[in-house]
């Protein structure tokens, strides 16, 4: 029996990656020990210390870790997360913030400035709403717990203004007392449920206001990729279209699994409405892996990513990704 290279893969527990946890879909060639964490350890183990092989990774951490000296990472076009962030811009409610436009001005919470989902939102709201990225203040630190550092130096340019918070304070409390006026975030603060009604969404009829987006825009926004060590990557380049495909075939079972009538699998009890709602708006692949797919929302990203200081040179959607992932062979 032929030996397996044995791989280390940092992942969350997705529906659509569960086949690779459990192992009934085996990347070729490779042995699989898939460690199951939430995204903040993943992101900082692999980012501070590489800790693992393989891992899904921010799409903004991604990006800006090809800035630096040393490219510790290459990515594959799998996105484990994907998610519509209007819902995720939270006021205080005596902040005078009714639409959008009113965050001009305003001190803005982000747990760290370079995290994907504050990107998406800042250039969400400067494309569609006319808020420019440099209009307000951000303030950095832990969402829960006080501490939380950038997990990547930044060098922003000076129009970008950020400051962190006090070191014992913490983003969803300042929120609720008018420390901030505005949080951008991936998580919902807990103040959103615990803070008396001094917390509320921007737009509390979030899914409208997503959709319309998505009618208009076709971009449903990655939030995580799947990025491999490049030393691990430069000694065995076959590994990146092993896993690419090992990530299709586990997502394929999860599209199958969500459309099954005999038994619902997921405790949703309209899970079928709802599977037929997406595909209706979106297509039957509506959660699209690989690059051609995904081109124009990859560039919307990097455009962003750049007009918010973070990438000191526009990139090239190709940029990002093993080239052997950008195109498939035919029959």
């Amino acid at each position: 029996m032929s030996k397996k290279l044995r791989l280390s893969l940092g992942c969350w527990n997705y529906d659509r990656t569960r086949a690779l946890q459990d192992g009934r879909v085996q990347p070729d060639g490779i042995e699989l020990t898939y460690l199951d964490m939430p995204v903040e350890e993943t992101f900082f183990r692999m980012l501070r210390h590489q800790e693992f092989d393989v891992a899904e990774l921010s799409l903004s951490s991604y990006t800006v870790s090809l800035f630096k000296e040393k490219r510790n990472f290459i990515a594959i076009p799998v996105f484990p997360s994907r998610f519509f962030r209007h819902s995720c811009i939270y006021v205080n409610a005596a902040a005078g913030i009714r639409e959008p436009k009113d965050l001009i001005g305003k001190k803005v919470g982000n747990p760290e400035y370079q995290m994907t989902a504050p990107v998406w939102i800042r250039g969400i709201l400067q494309d569609e709403y006319g808020v420019p990225v440099d209009t307000q203040t951000y303030y950095t630190g832990g969402e829960e717990e006080p501490n939380r550092p950038e997990k990547l130096k930044l060098d922003l340019p000076p129009r970008i203004k950020v400051q962190p918070i006090g070191e014992k304070d913490t983003l969803a409390a300042m929120l609720r007392d008018g420390g901030i006026d505005a949080f951008y975030t991936a998580r919902m603060p807990s103040t959103y449920h615990t803070g008396g009604g001094k917390v509320k969404r921007l737009f509390e009829s979030y899914m409208e206001v997503e959709q319309a987006y998505y009618r208009k825009t076709g971009i449903f926004p990655i939030m995580h990729t799947v990025a491999i060590k490049r030393s691990v990557y430069e000694k065995h380049p076959w590994v990146a279209m092993s896993l690419y495909k090992a990530f299709v075939e586990s997502q394929r079972r999860t599209y199958e699994d969500l459309y099954v009538t005999a038994a619902l699998k997921a405790m949703l009890p309209w899970l079928t409405k709802h599977v037929e709602d997406a595909r209706s708006l979106m297509g039957d692949d509506f959660w699209p892996y690989g690059f051609e797919r995904n081109r124009k929302t990859l560039e919307t990203f990097l455009r962003y990513h750049h007009e918010q200081g973070l990438s000191k040179t526009l990139l090239k959607p190709e940029e990002l990704f093993a080239p052997e992932t950008l195109e498939s062979f035919k029959i």
